[in-house]
This record gives structure tokens, C-alpha cells and sequence, in this order.
């Protein structure tokens, strides 16, 4: 049985890999958005990637997959820093919920 890279599922594992990647390390910045929300966000760039791969070439589908990456480092890097809200770890939590407008009384008291 020889290995075979010339298929879509290749392309699935790597997407999934990136998602899973981006949640264990940054899941706490989406913390109180919904379920169905990160599902549709998942099955979206799924729906994207895969004709692009298909019709285009896979370099071209992980090019937009990487570029879609930059919105997030500068997010993370200037627009968060600039509120007061550290960019790694979305402290304090007060303001960084301010920023997205969630509500900070979750558990019957207030975060600070």
C-alpha cells in the first residue's frame, strides 16, 4: 500500500489540523460565541478551500488560507494592544469582552 497525496481528503486533514491548531491555542478568544458559529466557520473555509485546491491547485487554496491569517496577526498584534487587551492571552477579560460585546455578567458576578 503505497501513500497518496493527490487527494481531497489531504486537503481536509490540513484544513482540520489548522482549525484544531487555532482552537487549543487561541479557543479563549471565542469562548462565548455559539457552537453553530465555529461549525459554519469550519464548514465554510472547507467550502472554499476545497474547489479552489480542486480547480486551482492546492498552492494556491493554502496561499488564501495563509492570507487569511493576516487579518487575525494584525488584530491580535495592534487593534487589541491599542484597547488595552493583551493579544495572547485576551486579559483583562472585562475589557476584552467589552470589545466584543458580550456580556461580562456570566456567572452572577462582574469581571474586573
Amino acid at each position: 500500500m503505497s501513500w497518496n497525496t493527490d487527494t481531497l481528503w489531504v486537503d481536509v486533514a490540513i484544513v482540520t489540523i489548522f482549525y484544531l491548531l487555532g482552537h487549543i491555542y487561541f479557543g479563549h478568544f471565542e469562548e462565548r460565541s455559539p457552537k453553530w458559529r465555529k461549525l459554519a466557520k469550519y464548514l465554510l473555509t472547507l467550502a472554499i478551500i476545497l474547489p479552489i485546491s480542486t480547480y486551482l491547485g492546492r498552492a494556491y487554496a493554502f496561499g488564501l488560507l495563509a492570507l487569511a491569517v493576516l487579518p487575525v496577526i494584525y488584530i491580535h498584534a495592534v487593534v487589541l494592544p491599542k484597547k488595552g487587551i493583551n493579544g495572547l492571552t485576551g486579559e483583562p477579560k472585562g475589557k476584552y469582552y467589552d470589545f466584543r460585546g458580550w456580556s461580562r455578567d456570566i456567572f452572577g458576578g462582574e469581571i474586573k
